[in-house]
């Protein structure tokens, strides 16, 4: 279909910021930027007034299993190790492909109810036995709801150091075996190209506690000969650089490029734990972080230095983590929360709004490889979000472009379209009816406890 948005308060393109009003869709991009444009007749005009238009929000690290995990009494006060076998690893074997899809139906929900449009999920929920229907949910849930997802695919050649994996005896894939399922699902799933609705990632799920240099090799070379992206988790928690110390006689960073694991095409979740020769490797081999402040402040693992990664020339983005150990899946959070936090940290000009925003939208694109979205420009993809402002609790704000950012949740989402797609329409989530997933979740949930 063809539509044009017409009247906004305010529209996000950078350099024209506060010129643009109106925007026009065909065939799932943007073809006009202007003020006071006339609808065609074959055009739906959708009413901007009151709204403020943002390129749609992009996830950089997801776990939507844990949709169906938050707020695990055993877990609520530990730390990132003990976490994780009392709430993922806990659960883990127990998740069905039934209840991975309404935790992914959730999790896309939350997300596209805060402003996001594309999502990077690290789904790590595979071991020796594990059926490809689990995965198959995933990428179901993402096709009813139409948002853009980039699955990171999890896996793990050895229990390790891992205490989740230690406490469960979940017993790990073969090498061979996590190659051929990688194929498997390259060969049905991804998509190449700036504007792909479906991508697959490479995803080890801990580089230092759960894979072997072996396996870490051939899964980098294995992503390099199909052009995947590159992704995994890396000292969230100084526990990885003490391993890496005691297991390879280096440190994390280092043992991660002599395997391969550092470069353009890859990037890590949380980095909390970044000492200066790390930050220098990121920046020096254009490798780049998910920061996922939430989660960090959830689990006491502390806070990313990314104000210093930024000025070493770093790339960063933004991802929510798993609502197990972030509770909201809320993008426009973790917007909010990276804006406020390094403020708190380094002083008021440490972070500003439109940056942020940035972070956020189309740092995570370009990071995805998904080059035609993450901004509104004449010729991207028509990925792109209708906060309404006119509500009682942002009217006082006097930079109504930015409110949503500077005011966080709860935020009305009046319009939202993934490639020309709407994906929101006044306010619903389109592909789901409310008060049936709020049932099937919480069947969900009950199964995990009796099982």
């Amino acid at each position: 279909m063809k539509y044009l948005i017409s009247g906004a308060d305010a529209v996000f393109t950078g350099a024209r910021n506060g010129e643009v009003t109106d925007l026009r869709i065909a065939d799932g991009r943007i073809t006009e930027l202007g003020t006071r444009l006339t609808p065609a007749p074959d055009e739906t005009v959708i009413d901007a007034s009151g709204c403020v238009v943002w390129p749609g929000l992009v996830n950089t690290h997801h776990h939507l299993a844990q949709s169906i995990m938050k707020g695990v009494p055993a877990g609520l006060n530990q730390n990132l190790g003990d976490w994780l076998a009392s709430v993922p690893y806990r659960f883990w074997p127990k998740v069905t492909p039934e209840t991975m899809y309404h935790a992914a139906r959730l999790g896309f929900f939350e997300l596209l109810r805060s402003g996001a449009t594309t999502c990077a999920d690290h789904h790590y929920l595979y071991h020796a036995d594990t059926s490809p229907e689990l995965e198959d949910a995933v990428w179901q849930a993402a096709d009813e709801l139409g948002i853009r997802l980039v699955l990171c695919r999890g896996s793990a050649t050895e229990v390790g150091s891992h205490q989740g994996m230690q406490e469960h005896g979940i017993a790990p894939e073969r090498l061979e075996q996590i190659l051929d399922r990688l194929e498997a699902t390259r060969s049905r799933y991804h998509q190449a190209g700036p504007d792909a609705m479906r991508k697959l990632v490479v995803a080890p799920t801990s580089l230092i506690h759960s894979s072997s240099p072996k396996g870490l090799k051939a899964q980098a070379a294995y992503a390099r000969e199909f052009g995947l992206g590159m992704h995994s988790h890396l000292l969230e928690v100084d526990f990885d650089e003490v391993q890496a110390q005691k297991k390879y006689g280096m440190s994390a960073i280092d043992y991660a490029e002599s395997c391969g694991w550092l470069g353009e095409d890859v990037w890590y979740a949380h980095l909390v734990h970044c000492d200066d020769h790390a930050i220098a490797r990121l920046a020096a081999t254009g490798t780049r972080i998910a920061h996922c402040p939430t989660s960090n402040c959830r689990l006491g693992s502390g806070v990313a230095r990314v104000v210093e990664m930024r000025e070493a020339g770093v790339a960063l983005t933004l991802g929510v983590d798993g609502s197990a150990s972030a509770e909201s899946g809320s993008m426009l959070q973790e917007l909010n929360l990276a804006w406020l936090l390094h403020r708190a940290l380094h002083g008021p000009d440490a972070t500003t709004l439109e940056e942020v925003l940035d972070w956020g939208s189309r740092n995570g694109a370009q990071l995805l490889g998904l080059h035609d979205v993450g901004e509104l420009a004449v010729g991207k993809a028509a990925d792109l979000v209708l906060y309404d402002v006119r509500q009682a609790r942002l009217a006082g704000v006097h930079s109504p472009l930015m409110a949503p950012l500077m005011c966080g949740e709860p935020v009305k989402i009046r319009h939202s379209f993934v490639q020309g797609r709407v994906v929101v329409s006044g306010g619903q989530v389109l592909g789901l009816d409310e008060e049936e997933l709020t049932a099937r979740v919480r069947e969900s949930v009950a199964q995990l406890l009796a099982s």
